[in-house]
């Protein structure tokens, strides 16, 4: 018998030797993405509020250790001309970068390049170094300071050291403590594969796949060296405009961007990349969790290698300054290779007045170079003459760079409502998306009153209220029903409002929230619960449902059409809705909008049934609405779902047939996301526990709770 028969474990058991249920059946519909961040992996507890604790942080003795650890160059990983400044900006840059508008996933909000595969991409090489430099700063102030504020801080704090004026500066991520499993980051097998095999034409840089932003598997954007790594700056601009525009930053901020990144440190590519070792997921554990190791030769300082490029941008790279245009316009450039062996272009005559000194020995001077990226911003006319602009107004590339690094680092926390600190910008940007404070001192029953003798049918209440609260996402937190958007372009017309269904409602609520001076916010909400309240009524249940008055109304001029076009549902398995046939099912795509929306399983569930018997589905569609009193909030759908008097039949594409077996008449008709909770196996488990005769009012309290969940998801200042 081998040593491997003798294992006192089950083998395989802790890493990925043995099968999972995925690899057995790949098939089945993967719940994992609505478990993750289960309470039990958070070591700091259920009771700790980081909201609460960041707002006891000593926010100026943070600054000034930052700013002493900018110039503490360590001896195991030494500073760049002994500032940290370029390291840490790039550390900011690549946790923030990662944020795409099409899902609202990836950036800095909640420390996730702590985890794989972020922090093993090729991209995001030896950035695992900078986060063990920031170590002292976060093992000093603890709680109080979360991974994702300290990575994105550490970038504004070495702008600042260099002499830029940040735009400020807001506290509030709260860190995970596991891979973010739901992001998609694409279906490579490989890192770095060629970019065309996320395009359907990599010459259109358009077909890139939904939602992707980043050229290139483990890329944070686009490859520096050019077009899967070839050379061709025109080429390379589409692919630029393209990704930061899936980033949400227009030509302007995307050529400020570029500069000021450049303007300051220098990229790695002195020495020979395949003397690095393992990343940091699969280094040895010698390795105590630090990758790209090179254990053959001198590995650090000058003879780093990180990117493959070697060089700095400007003559003063820790310096904020207009060098990189300077550099940029001044030089004819042609295209060479890094000792590395990585593509980048060099000056074809410099003065050696101009050149940056070596990061090591100031005595020593050496050629800057410029990526593929760089040349695009003089080569493609429309960033050229943004580029001329800000060569030519240093103060005004100052600016614009400090609005849209701020941009870029905040992006995907939500509402200015949700910043905390002393730095926080007075001043309202569109893409926070402001709401105004609303009235919360107002008769609520008499609202109530005035919904209910309106005329509405409950359906028409419910879908109302539901539509305006879905394109709630916790991956940036945008939309919800906060601000009553909903009655504004583009999403009065979205078809998956029904905009002749929306219109008839809001005629009806716009006025009742006149009369009593409230917000058409609130009213939307309070008519859906109104409607709620009725079917639960007629269940034979008196539960209320909770509402939180206070919402405010948007408006246009406070809504970025553009901007919130990537929110428009295109599906709605709730409302048993399909805009078009897309590569994944039905019940894939329900679960990526459950989990958008910040839905456990359960949740998930008990909302389904509830939304069906309610009759809400899409243009009242009779798909599974699986009872005989639509109308009525009862456990029907669970019931009759898990009768097996029925049996089930294809009856067309994502349609089914549920047929009596005593007389063979079809009772009800279904569709895959209806079917899917009585043929997957967790999904069952639950919909027995809402079919149970124990277990009726259980249904609606748990339906009430999932349900104002949804209504108030929005809804920060609760939170706060």
């Amino acid at each position: 018998m081998n040593n491997s028969a003798k294992c006192p474990v089950p083998h395989g058991a802790q890493t990925q030797v043995g099968q999972s249920n995925m690899e057995w059946w790949p098939k089945s519909l993967n719940l994992d993405i609505l478990n993750q961040h289960d309470t039990k992996t958070n070591p700091l507890g259920q009771d700790f509020n980081y909201r609460e604790e960041v707002k006891k942080l000593d926010f100026a003795a943070l600054k000034k250790d930052m700013n002493d650890l900018m110039v503490d160059s360590q001896q195991w990983w030494p500073a760049d001309w002994g500032h940290y400044g370029g390291l840490m900006i790039r550390l900011a840059w690549h946790s923030a970068g990662s944020y795409r508008t099409a899902d609202g996933r990836g950036g800095g909000g909640t420390g996730s390049q702590r985890f794989a595969p972020l922090n093993s991409w090729p991209d995001n090489v030896n950035l695992d170094k900078a986060r063990r430099l920031l170590w002292p700063i976060k093992k000093k102030y603890g709680n109080k300071l979360s991974w994702a504020d300290l990575f994105i801080l550490a970038g504004n704090v070495a702008y600042e050291s260099m002499g830029l004026k940040t735009f400020g500066f807001g506290y509030g991520r709260e860190d995970v403590w596991h891979p973010e499993i739901d992001t998609y980051w694409g279906s490579e097998r490989e890192w770095l594969a060629p970019s065309d095999e996320r395009y359907e034409n990599v010459e259109n840089p358009a077909t890139m796949e939904n939602p992707l932003a980043a050229v290139q598997m483990g890329l944070i954007y686009v490859n520096p060296e050019g077009v899967n790594g070839v050379p061709d700056p025109l080429k390379t601009a589409l692919h630029i405009r393209e990704t930061f525009l899936r980033m949400a930053m227009n030509d302007e901020e995307t050529v400020a961007l570029t500069a000021g990144g450049h303007t300051v440190g220098k990229v790695h590519g002195n020495g020979r990349a395949e003397n690095l070792g393992p990343v940091p997921e699969a280094a040895d554990v010698v390795d105590q969790g630090l990758g790209w190791i090179n254990h053959k030769t001198r590995g650090i300082g000058r003879d780093t290698v990180s990117s493959g490029l070697e060089g700095a941008w400007t003559t003063h790279p820790t310096k904020w300054d207009n060098g990189y245009f300077k550099m940029l316009f001044n030089h004819e450039w042609e295209s060479t290779t890094s000792p590395a062996g990585a593509h980048q272009w060099s000056p074809v005559s410099i003065k050696e007045q101009d050149m940056p000194v070596d990061v090591e020995d100031p005595s020593i001077r050496v050629k800057p170079m410029m990526t593929d990226a760089d040349m695009a911003m003089i080569k493609d006319p429309i960033y050229r003459a943004i580029s001329e602009r800000f060569r030519d107004d240093q103060e005004y590339f100052t600016e614009v760079f400090a609005r849209a690094w701020f941009k870029l680092t905040h992006r995907d926390m939500g509402p200015k409502a949700r910043y905390i600190g002393p730095e926080v910008p007075a001043e309202d940007l569109i893409w926070q998306d402001p709401v105004p404070a609303g009235k919360a001192d107002y008769d609520i029953e008499a609202v109530k009153a005035k919904i209910d003798a309106a005329g509405l049918s409950i359906a028409e209440l419910v879908s109302t209220a539901w539509d305006s609260a879905r394109t709630f996402r916790g991956s940036d937190l945008r939309g919800g029903a906060n601000g009553a958007r909903l009655r504004l372009e583009p999403q009065r017309s979205w078809i998956g409002n029904e905009p002749e269904r929306l219109n008839k409602v809001l005629s009806v609520l716009e006025p009742i929230a006149k009369q009593f001076d409230v917000s058409v916010s609130d009213v939307i909400v309070l008519a859906g619960n109104v409607g709620l309240e009725k079917a639960i009524k007629a269940a034979g249940s008196g539960m209320k449902v909770p509402f939180a008055p206070g919402r405010g109304d948007s408006s246009l001029e406070q809504t970025d059409a553009e901007s919130f076009a990537p929110l428009e549902p295109l599906h709605d398995g709730f409302r048993n809705w399909l805009k078009d046939d897309y590569i994944v099912t039905p019940e894939e795509l329900l679960l990526d909008r459950a989990q958008l929306m910040g839905l456990t399983a359960p949740e998930l569930t008990v909302l389904i049934g509830g939304m069906r018997v309610l009759g809400t589905n899409y243009a009242g569609s009779k798909h599974g609405v699986l009872t005989d009193n639509e109308g009525v909030l009862s456990n029907d759908f669970f019931v009759n779902l898990t009768d097996m008097k029925y049996v089930w039949e294809p009856a067309g594409e994502n349609a089914y047939n549920m047929r009596d077996r005593t007389n063979g008449q079809v009772k009800f008709t279904t569709t895959r996301v209806d079917m899917v909770f009585g043929s997957n196996s967790i999904l069952r488990s639950y919909v027995e526990v809402y079919a149970q005769d124990d277990n009726k009012e259980k249904f609606i309290r748990d339906f009430v709770a999932a349900w104002t969940k949804v209504m108030n998801s929005d809804r920060f200042d609760l939170a706060n």
